[in-house]
């Protein structure tokens, strides 16, 4: 959820302060509308609040919702207070909130969004493909990045389904030709990294083992084809984000917003089901950080005087 604060503050383009904060039992038991005093909820590990009180705060997450609505107060309204998906309490109390639209929310200030913020730039992934070309120059193209997440509260990545997927990318391999380059995740877990391995021996792969750079925006950058793991929103939507062809694997599990939101990827042409094979299309690259960005100067035009 940081990550996507930091992406809506850079895109807005004023310099800003990360403020991490971990409120404390008893107040985290309650509503974060109903904090009688925030402050006193701050753990020792919490940065501090205080003034000088920004132009505009962004919070995300439940447990920053009292904070942002404090820097308001205590300024009088010269905050703008603007929250990332949903605040969980009365939306009147923002300037602006941008929620998912599988979360439902709707009001005069409230600005939907397809998919979560994210950074991803054109520059940020030239930059990332510039870095680790060198290293990857040796696979063939067509160049297809694996984006591998597992299990979680809603989602199960079993060996049974590794197996099958493995098999999948063995074969795009040997029949197509193409290089890959995955990257799991720590919750991909050790035995289905194993396997992993295993099923990509001698073939065009390489497989990121979690030491030195992060090749997640290089990988984005270079390829030619995603396929991604259906488990994390934030992951499909970076995909998306390239305006390259995401092929997306379902797993077992899931929920209504799970369904909702990659219904309606599906729908408006940014991503396909993962079926074994690759297919090609075009479409423009999810940008909804923008969206949100360009709502936010305009709010702070009318606040100002001066442009924003």
């Amino acid at each position: 959820m940081e990550n996507q604060a930091i992406a809506l503050a850079e895109t807005v383009g004023l310099p800003f302060t990360v403020k991490r904060v971990h409120p404390r039992p008893p107040w985290t038991w309650l509503p974060p509308g109903w904090w009688p005093s925030p402050l006193t909820a701050l753990g020792v590990d919490s940065d501090s609040i205080s003034p000088p009180w920004p132009d505009l705060v962004i919070s995300c997450g439940r447990g920053a919702v009292p904070y942002a609505l404090l820097a308001k107060k205590r300024s009088n309204g010269a905050t703008m207070a603007v929250h990332i998906q949903n605040p969980k309490t009365q939306l009147a109390a923002f300037d602006l909130v941008a929620p998912p639209r599988h979360d439902h929310l709707q009001g005069p200030n409230v600005i939907e969004t397809e998919a979560s913020l994210h950074s991803i730039t054109n520059q940020r992934l030239t930059e990332a493909a510039n870095q680790f070309a060198p290293s990857l120059s040796h696979l063939p193209r067509p160049l297809v990045a694996v984006l591998i997440g597992g299990s979680n509260a809603c989602f199960r990545l079993t060996p049974q389904i590794m197996t099958t997927f493995t098999g999948q990318l063995r074969k795009l391999c040997r029949d197509l030709g193409v290089g890959l380059v995955v990257t799991p995740s720590r919750r991909t877990g050790d035995e289905n990294i194993q396997a992993l391995h295993q099923a990509l021996e001698g073939l065009p792969a390489q497989v990121w083992d979690f030491e030195g750079d992060n090749p997640y925006f290089g990988y984005l950058g270079l390829a030619d084809s995603i396929i991604v793991t259906c488990d994390s929103v934030n992951m499909v939507t970076e995909a998306c984000a390239t305006g390259k062809p995401v092929h997306v694997v379902h797993l077992d599990g899931g929920n209504r917003k799970f369904k909702e939101f990659h219904g309606s990827m599906q729908a408006a042409g940014y991503t396909r089901p993962f079926q074994g094979h690759l297919e090609h299309w075009r479409y423009r690259p999810a940008n909804d950080t923008a969206k949100v960005a360009r709502r936010i100067h305009e709010l702070l035009r009318k606040k100002s005087p001066t442009p924003a």
